[in-house]
């Protein structure tokens, strides 16, 4: 419990809007039992690769209603889509446990596909977040001014969320005004995070959410360690800061957020 402020407890609760279960070094069980002890009450563990789906489809299944799943190929692996990957997405998008596609995106900085592989499996989830009516959740990293080129291909008919938003006020402005929202991540308590802390305070508070994408980022007090869903009240607890609410009142608007944006997410 010394990991984090017990004040939180029984007053907040919380969505890791972003985790990847699967490749944390504790079990998932473990992490998720923090997490809950922590406040955190919900969960979206996230699809990277074709051979992750299936597993986070199961840790969905076996701990659901905390733990939710998207599903979705990350443009470090967009070599790997083909024909059978579109056709299990398009399976299984549809179950009551895959609240999003994702994760999607671009990715110019690694450069672990063909850049023009990653825009064309980019626009094609896109597509079937659309043909079945999912959010997207979006990852963007040196490759601004072409993501949002092909979101602007989806304007009103996709929706979701950057998440671990690290980029300029400009992509800030461009998604928010086709309709996307921004997420948060342990980023924005790093010692060289102005820039971001500064569009933290300039976001609408209704338009913002927080996650860990653990078991990466971990945020500050804890660096050094690894991350976990448990560690996103330090997130909040910053965004709180900077957005000038209490604690309490951003657990509540980023719990309304976050229902809004997954309609899928059962909460009562």
């Amino acid at each position: 419990m010394s990991d984090v402020t017990a004040y939180r407890l029984g007053t907040t609760s919380w969505i890791d809007l972003h985790t990847h279960l699967n490749f944390l070094e504790t079990s998932p069980d473990e992490a998720i039992e923090l997490a809950q002890k922590n406040g955190v009450e919900r969960l979206i563990t996230i699809g990277t690769c074709p051979s992750d789906l299936p597993i986070v489809m199961k840790l969905a299944a076996d701990h659901n209603p905390i733990v939710w799943c998207t599903l979705g190929i990350h443009p470090h692996d967009a070599k790997e889509f083909n024909t059978d990957v579109d056709t299990y997405l398009q399976s299984n998008v549809q179950s009551p446990l895959v609240v999003a596609v994702g994760e999607i995106g671009l990715d110019f900085y690694y450069d672990n596909s063909p850049r023009d592989e990653q825009i064309k499996v980019f626009r094609r989830q896109l597509e079937i977040a659309r043909e079945f009516h999912l959010p997207v959740q979006v990852h963007t990293r040196d490759a601004e001014l072409e993501t949002v080129e092909v979101l602007k291909e989806f304007r009103g008919e996709v929706k979701g969320v950057i998440h671990c938003f690290t980029g300029t006020q400009w992509l800030a402005d461009q998604v928010l005004d086709l309709g996307f929202n921004i997420s948060i991540s342990g980023v924005v308590t790093f010692k060289n995070a102005d820039e971001l802390r500064g569009i933290v305070q300039r976001v609408p508070i209704d338009r913002l959410h927080v996650e860990t994408d653990s078991p990466f980022l971990t945020p500050v007090p804890l660096r050094g360690r690894k991350n976990t869903s448990a560690y996103v009240v330090h997130v909040a607890e910053k965004v709180a800061e900077l957005k000038n609410v209490t604690v309490e009142q951003l657990a509540a608007q980023t719990k309304e957020n976050a229902l809004k944006m997954f309609t899928k997410i059962q909460w009562n």
